[in-house]
Parts: C-alpha cells; structure tokens; sequence
C-alpha cells in the first residue's frame, strides 16, 4: 500500500504523575504535568529537538477549572494550551483547547491529524492533565502555590460543548453530579436484568476486578495500588461506602490525581526524514463520534446507542472483526458504559484474556478528569508496538453522562488517515424520538430506576425515575425522611408511589 507523505501517524507518547507519598513529590501543577508528558512524547520519538521545531500545532484537553469555569485556589493559566507551549519551547502557528468531556482526547487527536493532513504543519502535539489531588492536599495543609499565568497570543477555544447534557427538570431533582446520574442508569440496568442487589453489586466487582489489577502493575497509575477481589470492590464496608446506590466508593472514578499524557503526530514525511523507524509508527485507522440524547429523553435509561453505533462504524471503517484485535480500553469511570459498550454491545466477557483496559481503569488507575483517554491511548501505542506487527488496538472514550462517545481504532499496520465520522452515525441516532418525561407529575406511579445519595455513608436524598398509570416518564425526589429512609434500607425498584407536585419539584412517597 502507497502511503501519502502527508498522512499523519503517531510517533511519540508520554505520560507523567506526582503521587502525594512518593519521597520526591513537589506538587506542580497541571500545566505542569501535561508540559512534563508532552517532553516524554517528544523523547519517545527518538527526535525529541528535530520534533520540537516541527511542531507548529497543539491541542489541549481541559483541565476540570477550564471545563465549569471554577476559580483555582492557587489560579490558573489563562490559555493553558500556550502555557504548556511555552514550557516547550515551542511558539505555536494555532492552539486549540477542546470542548469538555471523556471524548476530547479522541476529538482533539482527530482534529490535529486533519490539520497535518491538510499542510498546516508537519507535527503536532496534544495534551492534558490534572493536578486536583495536589490542589486538595495542599489547601488542606493551608499551603499556598502560584499557578496563574497570562499568557500572549490567540488560543482556539472550541467552548464547553455541554448543550444537551442534561435538562432543567434532571437539574430541579437533583441528577448533576456523574455518580448519580451513573447509578440512575446503572440500576435500571437491573432491573431489566431481573438482578438483586448482592447479585448485582458482584457483577460489577468481577467487571472491574481485572481494572485493578492492571493499574496496580501500571506506573503511571495515579496513586499506589493493589488488584482487588470482587468481593473487595463490592462489598461495603470501613474503607469502601456506599457512596450512592449501586456504587461503593472502589467502583467510582478516582478523580484526586496529579497525572499528564500527551501524543506527538507527525506526518509520514516528516517522520521518514527524521529518521524515525516505521516500527515505531502507529496509524489511526477508525476515528468515530456520537452523542447521545439527554438523560430523561433517552427511551431506555440503561442503554447507550451512541456508544454502540460509534463503536460499531469504527468496526466497519477499519474492515476489523472484534475477535482480530489484540486490545482494548474501554472507558471505565463507573460499570455501566464498561457493560454497555464491551458486554452487551460487542459480547466481550469480564475476563476475556485480552483484558478490558491497558490503562487499569478510572477508579484504581485514575479518572484524569477529560484526559483520561489520552492515557488510553498513550498505553495502547506502547502496548501495540510490543505485540506482533499489525495487532489492532481499540479506545473507547466516553464522556458526559454515557452522553458522548468517541472510538479510536490503532494499529502500526499502514493505512490512509482515517478522519473523525460523526454526522452520519448522529443521523441515524437522531431518527429515534425523544421521551417527554412530565415536568409537573402528579398520581400512582411505579419506579423504574432510583439511586440514594449518601453524604460519608449517611442517606441524603433519594431520586426516583418511572412511569405514571398513562405510561408517562416521572422524576422526583423523597418526600419526607421516613420514605428516604425506605428507599435507603429495601429495594424500591418495581414499587408502587405516589407522586405529587409541590410547585418546585416532584416528589414520591411509597404507596400504603
């Protein structure tokens, strides 16, 4: 196959953490960490200065302060994909910040590709990191630190991307925070399942007992850690609560994390004249994005199509069965997108020797905020260039509230770039209709999903999502202490309620 000069391919991956208890840890910031693993990409190249002066492009993921416009205790960098070019040493032609969410690293990877393809430049770096648990530890301590930076230049800022997230009435009762939101889908899954809860909560433990231990092998994991049974994970207890029904804490996205990943593009001319060995070269052979419906209008609460559809063209633009890749990370902040996208959508088995992950996961390896893929895709390039010439590797990167979905598929096997497909994936996804849940519900209705939000193991509020006796969607929150506490302490799923509106919001009490 003839490759085109300007047909990108990945040369360099880097990734970088600060753990808290490690003898040199200085508690730099995230400009810092993600500058220090765009240094390991360029290293990895084998060309790290040639690479350097070729770069005329960067693309940043944002930081969690750039995604909800949140004040930094110790400040911020104004232009963060300027500030990790300054520290580079490099003066970009155009710098990109991407929209918030898990999908960013496959979308602003896709992004750098086209522009390289297209003669703006020869190279490219993309970028991310977090600092949130040095934030956490060092305020906590009452230390101060100066991370502000005002930085000269333009940046392009692609905007937060959250429209169609979630819906005012999800907000009014109480669905804002991804554990909730999460545990809402997760429990309607079983309840189509039929699933107790024990039976339940050891299905998740086995989905995400081989995550663990593949981040307690994984350098880069965010903090110190060991595999863990699924009896370990499931099971509540002192150091593992219940943080909101179905999830204990072991089985939710580890967000306090000092971690950076970066990739380094170059085009294939670039890369031959340099000198970079072809074995070292890893094309992107599939790029695919979809978004799915807000929470309350999607038909079925526990499914997610757009994973299932991004996924499934990614397959078919690649040319590749499931059963010719030789590995996988599937985006893990919480079980259900892992159960949805591997396990129901492609029939994959918790266990299957492959592995689920090459990172270890969100919760044991680390949720780095909207970067976590890029530390996907960092390990599965260092993992492909170890496996037989031409193994295929496969990242899905979910972001939101299973609200965005974004699929890379990998190889060092040739191949043209491949550009991101979303349009036709969205517009066969938008041909199915919306559900209008009831703003002001009122009547006997029965609970299709519900969590209980627990403040440090203690019941603090309780959401119930079903139908009406006219088979309209219902929202609405506990009335009262004694019906939080019933939610907390039995299993609410199929109960009969009775829903009213108080003006504000919809409430539920158990029906007599």
């Amino acid at each position: 196959m003839t490759i085109s000069d300007r047909t990108p391919v990945i040369v360099g991956v880097g990734q970088s953490v600060e753990r808290i208890e490690a003898a040199d840890y200085q508690g730099v910031s995230a400009a810092e960490l993600a500058a220090r693993a765009a240094d390991a990409a360029l290293a990895d190249s084998g060309v790290a200065e040639i690479a350097r002066g070729l770069v005329k492009i960067v693309g940043a993921v944002r930081t969690f302060e750039d995604s909800n416009a949140a004040p930094s205790p110790f400040g911020k960098p104004d232009k963060f994909p300027l500030a990790i070019a300054r520290r580079l040493g490099i003066t970009p032609s155009r710098a990109v910040l991407e929209k918030v969410g898990g999908q960013s690293p496959v979308t602003i990877l896709a992004e750098m590709g086209d522009r390289i393809l297209a003669g703006e430049s020869e190279a490219a770096l993309v970028f991310g990191a977090e600092a949130i648990s040095s934030t956490r530890y060092l305020s906590g301590k009452g230390e101060v630190r100066d991370w502000a930076e005002a930085l000269d230049g333009e940046i392009d800022d692609h905007g937060f991307g959250m429209k169609g997230l979630l819906s005012p009435l999800a907000i009014a009762h109480g669905i804002t925070a991804p554990p909730i939101a999460y545990a809402l889908m997760e429990n309607a899954r079983r309840a189509r399942l039929g699933l107790d809860k024990a039976s339940y909560a050891l299905a998740m433990g086995a989905l995400f007992a081989p995550f663990s231990a593949v981040a307690a092998a994984n350098p880069y994991s965010s903090a110190a850690s060991q595999a863990l049974s699924a009896d370990e994970i499931a099971t509540p207890g002192e150091r593992n609560r219940l943080v909101t029904d179905p999830y204990t804490i072991k089985l939710v996205s580890r967000d306090q994390v000092n971690q950076g990943a970066a990739v380094l593009l170059m085009s294939v001319g670039a890369a031959r004249a340099a000198g970079i060995p072809e074995d070292r070269w890893t094309f992107v052979h599939a790029a695919t994005h979809a978004q799915e419906k807000e929470v309350l209008a999607r038909p079925a609460l526990d499914a997610y199509p757009a994973a299932n559809a991004a996924i499934a063209e990614a397959l078919a633009i690649s040319g590749k069965r499931i059963d010719e890749f030789a590995a996988f990370d599937f985006y893990s902040c919480f079980p259900i997108p892992v159960f949805n996208a591997a396990i129901e959508g492609l029939g994959l088995a918790a266990d299957d020797p492959r592995g689920l992950t090459v990172t270890g996961g969100l919760p044991y390896f680390g949720g780095a905020g909207n970067n976590y893929s890029m530390h996907a895709i960092a390990s599965m390039v260092d993992r492909l260039r170890t496996e037989a010439r031409g193994s295929f590797g496969l990242v899905g990167a979910n972001g939101g509230f299973q609200s965005k979905y974004a699929v890379l598929v990998l190889s060092g096997t040739p191949a043209p770039w491949q550009p991101l497909v979303a349009d036709p994936i969205q517009q066969a996804l938008d041909t199915v209709a919306d559900i209008a849940p009831v703003a002001e519900a009122n009547g006997i209705g029965t609970i299709e999903t519900y969590t209980v939000w627990r403040a440090k193991g203690v019941p603090a509020s309780a959401i119930a999502i079903g139908h009406l006796a006219d088979g309209s969607r219902f929202v609405a929150n506990a009335a009262d202490p004694e019906t939080l506490a019933q939610a907390a302490e039995t299993d609410p799923l199929g109960a009969t309620v009775s829903v009213r509106f108080d003006g504000k919001r919809n409430l539920f009490n158990f029906a007599a």
